[in-house]
């Protein structure tokens, strides 16, 4: 009997094209159902079991039981990632009041972390749907994530790449999303897929560019330099220190209720 197809939660943003063009291009697609969403969103799909795989939030992994992880994949960053951005109205020391992009966990935990340890602030936090007019006209400073910081200037305005950030206080990169598989997918055979996908597409990455470019109305080169050098897509051993101290940190501060260990699913 022919399996159906492992369902998949993929987020929709630039940064995760190379992650997930493989699965619906490659020779392998047939295997998978893929649904875009918004981070948050790729979480709670995982979390009810809506999905069996799911790009998360890298912080969803402490807050979901059962998880493994896909070695070797992620979405990174040695800083400067440019899609993850603290756009202020005043120098980041004043900053009173945040709005957050409700799209996100992990890059409003960061935001949380940075401003507590990195400059001793501790601002007022409201959640808000990504409209960067609103945003601003509540708070001092707003979170945004994804291709609408990406694609966007911001005049008069302040800006903070939180990767580069957390690079300047800690030395390490940031991870942002990996790969979260549910027990009962979890297989060698599935890592082999994943990473067999992963490669398909940075094969093809000339392709992805040219069909992102269409969608978003970026030009190629800026998504090419983005992909290649704001992105790490790699699960390095430098990449797993820096998501072990944000696990830490998350801790500390709470926003978390425990630091499990990492778990990864058997290559």
């Amino acid at each position: 009997m022919t399996q159906p197809p492992l369902r998949v939660a993929a987020v929709s943003y630039l940064n995760a094209a190379p992650l997930v063009w493989g699965l619906i291009h490659g020779p392998l697609r047939d295997r998978f159902q893929v649904d875009f969403m918004v981070p948050a969103r790729c979480a709670d799909a995982l979390c009810d079991g809506e999905v069996d795989a799911g790009i998360i939030p890298s912080i969803e992994y402490q807050r979901i039981p059962g998880l493994k992880i896909v070695p070797g994949l992620s979405i990174s960053s040695a800083g400067p990632v440019r899609s993850v951005l603290l756009i202020s109205q005043c120098p980041i020391q004043q900053v009173r009041s945040l709005a957050l992009d409700t799209s996100s966990r992990t890059s409003a935990c960061l935001a949380q972390i940075l401003l507590q340890r990195h400059y001793q602030l501790a601002p007022r936090l409201e959640p808000e749907t990504p409209n960067l007019r609103t945003m601003l006209s509540r708070c001092d400073a707003a979170l945004m994530i994804g291709d609408p910081a990406l694609a966007s200037d911001f005049p008069g305005l302040l800006v903070y790449d939180l990767a580069e950030e957390w690079r300047a206080m800690t030395g390490l990169p940031f991870v942002f999303a990996v790969w979260g598989v549910g027990k009962e997918a979890a297989s060698p055979e599935l890592v082999k897929q994943f990473q067999q996908a992963t490669a398909y597409a940075l094969e093809h990455l000339e392709e992805i560019i040219r069909f992102e470019a269409k969608r978003t109305g970026l030009p190629c080169s800026l998504i090419r330099e983005y992909l290649t050098k704001n992105i790490d897509f790699s699960l390095s051993a430098e990449n797993l220190k820096g998501l072990t101290l944000f696990y830490r940190l998350a801790q500390e501060m709470g926003l978390t209720n425990g630091t499990k260990p990492l778990e990864f699913v058997s290559e």
